[in-house]
């Protein structure tokens, strides 16, 4: 074991003499406390460390001593429903031993290793087993956790045991001698294997209007969520979160604040997930960095959290990676090349600022695994940013919008008037949208795109509009153009304003959404037909209908919704027989 001496602290960044024959990222354990940290930097046999725990304390000449392993997590049956911190460390055994704050050094395992699981074999004697094949399954609440042969082990199965063991007992042996457990140990700044990567063309179905119907993302596609204090980031990844149809939720809060957090932690156990009626932490892997945890930690939470999301892909399943926020994550990433004295980027971030979040959205997609037999798994990454003062020209924003498929702009100015998501219609945008038409013509919404289309059209001309009518009033508009400023409003408010918290809207099914935006624009083009006629807007709009369509998000039978457009027809029809 390669054991040095500490020469220099700066904060969270140590400086260590006698470490020669040391690895990029080896872990090392610092000082009398052991406190964990991971190289960074060598030169010649100093090695310069980033500690992820307080470094309060620490005094020149403390022995270093390098474990000779990476930074990795260890994965098996047991995680979900988990509380962890950056460094996959379950928070409540370190408050078992630690109390209300976190002691410095201690060590717990991230799985427990006592618990038994019930082992059902898949794999027979004599079978040849390869990287990611199923060779038995654990049941992890009510999913089916599958044990699978890690990456790059392979060979002829000598003897496979079915009945209660531990995640460090040999399920498996093969005729090499090599023995299978239900663990897995993975470095988590490494990507997991994978056969291939499959075109994103299948729809993420999150439940909310103006995401999956205006600015959709896929399965395994690329998301973020920039906005400023206030507009809504943290509910919305909380309930991408909750409504988003996927069998796994990983939801990293990555210097967030610390009661932001405990709303997560306390809101998640007492949800009933909308598809199995059993608690949506049964399904869910937390982690918790707080703003006021060791600043290092929050940079390794990142990857802590896209390594388990890639090992239930590997299963077969569909994962939702939410961060929040991936701006607290880079200005971790400040903070330490700061202290290791890097030349400064812009606005002081590192260089490599935009390799990193590359290289973190990257890990997304949607895969065909590992394995013999075909499985196909995907890992969507949700990204918040938070940038200071709403200023999407600042690095974060900018590097990330060059990588993420889909983007959510979250406007101030909405959020002021209570419109929630406050998603601006105009600046956001979705690259997904041709490779989901066939999708959607599949799940029978062939005209998906045209009505799409025809309410962004709208949309984009009430902007015109109200500059007009800034400028000259309302009354200078001619009835046509007064039409589309009522029927806009009529979207805004009746279709995408979405309560996260009501007890019908919260969760909105495609089909409804589909049928809501088909009645609003037949609304539309059923209202031009009998203006055409010489019936006034003015008379068109005191018809009882119009308050049907704006209670239309409360309903829950698709079939009264669709009534409402008989309802229109019949209406404006008697108005032009009236005439």
């Amino acid at each position: 074991m390669i054991v040095g001496a500490i020469s220099r602290i700066s904060g969270p960044v140590v400086l260590s003499e006698g470490m020669r024959g040391s690895r990029m990222y080896d872990v090392v354990k610092v000082g009398k406390e052991q406190l964990n940290g991971e190289i960074i930097r060598l030169d010649g046999d100093q090695a310069v460390i980033q500690v992820y725990e307080d470094t309060t304390g620490l005094q020149v000449g403390e022995h270093v001593s390098n474990t000779g392993l990476p930074l990795s997590v260890e994965l098996g049956p047991g995680l979900l429903s988990s509380i962890y911190d950056g460094i996959q460390r379950p928070l409540p055994l370190l408050a078992e031993k630690s109390g209300s704050f976190i002691s410095r050094g201690i060590a717990v395992p991230g799985i427990s290793h006592e618990k038994r699981w019930v082992f059902s074999p898949r794999a027979k004697t004599g079978m040849r087993v390869s990287g990611g094949d199923v060779i038995g399954t654990v049941h992890e609440h009510h999913l089916e956790h599958r044990i699978m042969v890690p990456p790059f082990v392979s060979g002829i199965v000598k003897d496979i045991y079915e009945g209660e063991f531990t995640i460090d007992e040999p399920v498996c042996i093969l005729e090499d001698g090599r023995k299978i457990t239900m663990m897995q140990t993975w470095p988590v700044r490494k990507g997991r294997p994978y056969q291939r990567k499959m075109d994103p063309d299948t729809l993420l179905v999150t439940g909310q209007r103006v995401f999956d119907t205006l600015f959709p993302v896929t399965k395994g596609g690329t998301a973020m969520i920039p906005g400023g204090f206030g507009t809504g980031k943290t509910v919305a990844e909380q309930t991408l979160a909750k409504w988003s149809d996927t069998q796994i939720v990983v939801y990293i809060g990555c210097g967030e604040r610390g009661n932001e957090m405990t709303d997560v932690l306390t809101e998640f156990p007492e949800l009933l997930d909308p598809k199995t009626k059993l608690p949506l932490i049964q399904r869910t892997v937390l982690i918790a960095n707080t703003s006021n945890m060791p600043v290092a930690a929050r940079e390794a939470s990142i990857y802590t959290g896209i390594t388990i999301a890639e090992y239930y892909r590997d299963m077969g399943y569909d994962v939702a990676l939410m961060a929040d926020s991936t701006s607290r994550w880079g200005e971790a990433l400040r903070e330490v090349s700061g202290r290791l004295e890097e030349m400064p980027g812009e606005e002081g971030y590192p260089a490599y600022l935009a390799t990193r979040l590359a290289a973190f959205y990257e890990r997304a997609g949607r895969v065909v695994c590992l394995g013999s037999d075909e499985r196909k798994g995907s890992v969507t990454v949700v990204g918040a940013v938070s940038p200071p003062g709403g200023d999407f020209s600042e690095p974060i924003t900018q590097n990330t919008l060059r990588i993420a498929g889909t983007f959510w702009a979250l406007d101030t100015s909405l959020a002021y008037r209570r419109h929630f998501p406050s998603v601006n219609w105009i600046k956001s945008y979705s690259l997904y949208l041709d490779q989901i038409q066939d999708w959607y013509t599949a799940s029978g919404f062939s005209d998906w795109k045209d009505l799409r289309a025809q309410a962004m059209y709208l949309l984009q001309k009430e902007v015109e509009l109200q500059e007009i009518v800034q400028l000259v009033g309302p009354d200078a508009l001619p009835e046509s153009e007064k039409a589309i400023l009522e029927i806009t409003r009529m979207i805004r408010e009746d279709f995408l304003q979405q309560s996260a918290y009501h007890d019908i809207d919260s969760f909105c099914s495609l089909e409804k959404q589909y049928w809501m935006l088909k009645v609003i624009l037949f609304f539309y083009d059923r209202l031009n037909l009998s203006m055409g006629k010489g019936i006034p807007l003015s008379k068109i709009l005191k018809l009882p209908v119009k308050a049907e369509i704006g209670r239309m998000k409360e309903l829950t039978e698709i079939g009264k919704i669709k009534e409402i457009a008989d309802t229109i027809d019949s209406s404006l029809g008697s108005l032009e027989v009236e005439r």
